[in-house]
């Protein structure tokens, strides 16, 4: 093989590297690239392996010219642009398999400390305050979960679920069928499941379709009260319309891993004022965007993008 090199941008579990050169490939691990540097470098490399820092446009893959792959740490893929991909002839592979438990587990323990009041309470008790009765929580037991996008994260927390004795309905408009061991999960329309659940958890990518997909006019046909999690991408929440429903308590708590805008030291006076708000409501629940962030995902992501890479047959194929 006459040197298949591979840029890695962002940090990866060493199996990766490891396996990409067991099978010949020079890789080049440089986490301190950005959108500025990658562009006087992409044209040297076979393959990019990134996750959300770098952009890739039809510009880049332009100059990149002996691009044969794409690879993104996560699953995520609003960050590449499909359609230049497509058209330069370079292949992209995500790894949603790899933190999907993770989220999944993740959007459980958001809603568990909501519904318990844990945070307010750990707070407390710290502070010598012993408020039982204003601290009291209520079940999942009997409610209904309504999930949207019955994907790779939204099926696992939809089989996270299965044993907590409540009732799980889904929308995915893009699925005419769920999995086999997704049977328990009822599929239902749009309205049926902003009509019932009590819960709603998002679980899409994002895309022109997607932006703002909760905004003022979903959550005024959903369930007074309703909690909503969001572990998926900020810009399909309205913060505005959120915070609103919020004070209006039409809706009753959320639990937000990601936001539209996740530089806080780049907000704007409006964003700060914005986010002040949305943090000051006692049943807000926010984490910074961890969801899938765990040791092992770290592991999982990895083997997972390893195995597509090699199963593709594109680095035996120039040997």
């Amino acid at each position: 093989m006459a040197g298949f090199r591979v840029l890695i941008t962002d940090r990866v579990h060493p199996l990766l590297i490891e396996g990409l050169e067991k099978n010949g490939v020079l890789v080049s691990y440089d986490t301190s690239i950005d959108n500025a540097s990658l562009e006087s470098c992409i044209q040297e490399f076979d393959g990019l392996i990134i996750n959300s820092k770098i952009r890739m446009d039809a510009q880049k893959m332009e100059k990149g010219k002996k691009l044969k792959f794409i690879g993104r740490l996560g699953s995520g893929l609003e960050i590449i642009d499909l359609d230049a991909a497509k058209y330069f002839n370079i292949q992209v592979f995500n790894s949603p398999e790899g933190n999907e438990n993770a989220v999944a587990e993740h959007a459980l323990g958001m809603l568990l400390s909501l519904s318990n009041n844990l945070c307010k309470s750990n707070l407390e008790v710290r502070n010598f305050q012993w408020n039982r009765e204003e601290n009291r929580g209520f079940e999942l037991e009997g409610k209904t979960l309504g999930i949207i996008g019955l994907g790779h994260t939204g099926g696992a927390f939809a089989r996270k679920m299965s044993s907590w004795r409540l009732n799980v309905i889904a929308y995915d408009k893009y699925k005419e069928h769920f999995a086999e061991d997704l049977r328990f999960v009822e599929k239902v329309d749009l309205v049926t499941l902003q009509q019932r659940a009590d819960f709603i958890s998002v679980h899409l990518p994002l895309t022109e379709e997607t932006k703002y997909f909760i905004d003022r006019l979903f959550i005024n046909q959903c369930k007074q009260g309703f909690i909503l999690i969001n572990t998926s991408r900020g810009k399909i929440v309205n913060t505005l319309d959120l915070i609103s429903a919020l004070e209006q308590k039409k809706v009753g708590g959320a639990c937000l891993d990601v936001f539209e805008n996740e530089k806080p030291m780049e907000y704007t006076e409006a964003e700060i004022n914005m986010y002040k708000s949305l943090f000051s409501h006692e049943k807000v629940l926010v984490s910074p965007h961890i969801a899938g962030w765990t040791r092992e995902s770290l592991v999982k992501i990895a083997k997972v993008l390893l195995d597509k890479i090699l199963n593709s047959g594109i680095i035996q194929n120039i040997q």
